[in-house]
């Protein structure tokens, strides 16, 4: 599935009409995030709870 220059602008207008200039960084953080998380609990580096490393790194052990 190859994409061309016209078919990419016109992915950039339509996301730019539906969700606006000012609200685009934050889908596209929004995305990404899910993405990473989504790859991270495929490979199973994600964490199901929280994480205790931080809680005996600040209490001195």
């Amino acid at each position: 599935m190859n994409l061309g220059i016209g078919e990419i602008a016109l992915l950039i207008v339509l996301a730019l009409v539906l969700f606006g200039a000012k609200r685009l960084p934050e889908v596209g953080k929004a995305a990404g995030t899910a993405i990473r998380e989504f790859k991270s609990a495929l490979n199973g580096t994600g964490s199901d709870g929280p994480d205790d490393s931080d809680a005996k790194k600040n209490s001195g052990e």
